[in-house]
């Protein structure tokens, strides 16, 4: 079972979220908070998977709550959700911690299909968000192309392929389709590709491989 939290300081986006989540088959709403404080609390009470993060709070806006949630012992996975497309939300949630980024008008099964892949270790940003985070980085990362060359060079030849999949945005489930191998081997493969490149999550890790020109 998916033990979720939902922060939001509106609680009709909170009941609503409740609902989705609440329907959907092994996933449960373990607590609720109304700003950044109170999740910070009630993440020191219990065990979390996955929480869904509104970014405009009182107290504590949601970017300083993922910070501190991810710093956390045993953290749990945050996906950041908003109605402003904007671009410093995408970077500073990135930036503290956050593997996910969607918007509140996201349809209810993508909202339920993120908390899944996000619980399974995987990324799951808008495609907004993606696009805007891919291009900003290309815009300010020209000088790291030969340092992420030779972080990409530790890999082996099937840990580099396995790399190309996941930077085009494959799920564990597909690289595992397309290179021919079990889904557990897969996660075993980004796991030691996520300790060589030196990066905490898969987004991090696309990027690096973007960087050393592992795809267009």
């Amino acid at each position: 079972m998916i033990r979720t939290m939902i922060v939001d300081d509106d609680g009709l986006v909170r009941l609503a979220l409740a609902d989705i989540l609440e329907g959907a088959p092994g996933i449960t709403v373990a607590a609720q908070a109304s700003d950044g404080r109170e999740a910070i609390q009630q993440a020191g009470a219990r065990r979390l998977d996955v929480v869904l993060m509104d970014v405009r709070m009182p107290h504590m806006d949601g970017i300083e709550a993922t910070g501190r949630l991810t710093a956390l012992p045993e953290p749990p996975k945050v996906i950041m959700l908003t109605t402003f497309d904007l671009d410093e939300y995408v970077y500073d949630g990135l930036a503290a911690g956050a593997v996910g980024f969607l918007l509140k008008d996201t349809e209810p099964d993508h909202i339920i299909r993120a908390v899944e892949v996000v619980a399974d270790g995987q990324a799951m940003l808008h495609p907004h968000a993606a696009r805007r985070l891919i291009e900003h980085h290309h815009h300010t990362a020209r000088g790291t192309s030969a340092a992420a060359r030779k972080r990409v060079g530790r890999l082996t030849p099937r840990e580099t392929d396995v790399l190309g999949l996941l930077a085009s945005g494959a799920s564990n489930a597909e690289i595992a389709t397309g290179l021919g191998m079990r889904e557990s081997t897969v996660k075993a493969h980004v796991s030691r590709i996520l300790a060589a490149l030196e990066v905490d999550n898969r987004v991090q890790a696309a990027l690096c491989a973007r960087d050393a020109g592992l795809t267009g």
